[in-house]
């Protein structure tokens, strides 16, 4: 099982050992010694689980968990020689989805982690992933570097619609009817959207980079764009 993890952990020897575990499970997985480099690195390249300590430099990894949860729900295991009632009980509650202790054997870690994975993406709708952007596609909501983007109901349907197939040409016809569940209505409403959409995610909304157009057909989303 394939799958891209974040490790949060400042003990070097530790977070190595987990990453060398992982890797025997063909798991990619990144280091990172402090919650701030975690946070950065999930909004730059994405990841498909969090393993986070709780005693960290700087931003603990309480708070490291509450920023996460307010733009994404990947799956969050905390690991920490913390086994205090109130602490399991504090991170469960503000939205882990596992609490392991110190010391704790690699290979149990690794089938916690590969069970957690199977569970999540068989349970919840994957996050998508494209530029410094990540879509949460239930939750209506997106974020470009720590920071929602703000868009109406129609415009994330539209944009999600053209997400989730990327490289994929569409006709106003095909967007309306997949969009607004109806094959009658007014197609250059499609392309209203489109514009609105490219003034709030495009750097140049006259230079499209995301949503590209076909002329005389439509429209298909840039897939050199969007991280798997």
């Amino acid at each position: 099982m394939k799958g891209r993890i974040i490790i949060i952990e400042d003990e070097k020897e530790l977070g190595e050992l987990i990453q060398l575990y992982l890797g025997k499970e063909g798991i990619e997985a990144a280091l990172c010694p402090s919650a701030e480099e975690g946070l950065d690195l999930f909004h730059s390249d994405g990841a498909d689980l969090v393993v986070l300590d709780i005693n960290l430099p700087g931003m603990d990894g309480f708070e490291f968990l509450q920023a996460l949860r307010k733009e994404s729900r990947v799956p969050v295991i905390i690991v920490s020689a913390r086994e205090a009632d109130e602490d399991i009980v504090m991170g469960l509650g503000i939205g882990a989805d596992e609490f392991v202790s110190k010391p704790f054997a690699p290979r149990v870690l690794v089938a916690r982690i590969r069970a957690l994975l199977r569970r999540s993406r068989t349970a919840e709708p994957k996050t998508l992933f494209f530029g410094p952007f990540n879509m949460d596609p239930e939750g209506y909501s997106l974020i470009r570097e720590g920071k929602r983007v703000t868009l109406s109901t129609k415009e994330f349907e539209v944009l999600r619609h053209l997400v989730s197939h990327p490289g994929k040409a569409m006709t106003a016809d095909e967007i309306y009817e997949d969009v607004w569940a109806s094959a009658y209505g007014d197609l250059s409403t499609v392309a209203v959207y489109v514009r609105r959409i490219r003034q709030k995610i495009e750097d140049d909304p006259r230079n499209p980079q995301y949503i590209q157009t076909i002329h005389g057909y439509g429209y298909r989303f840039n897939p050199e764009m969007v991280k798997e």
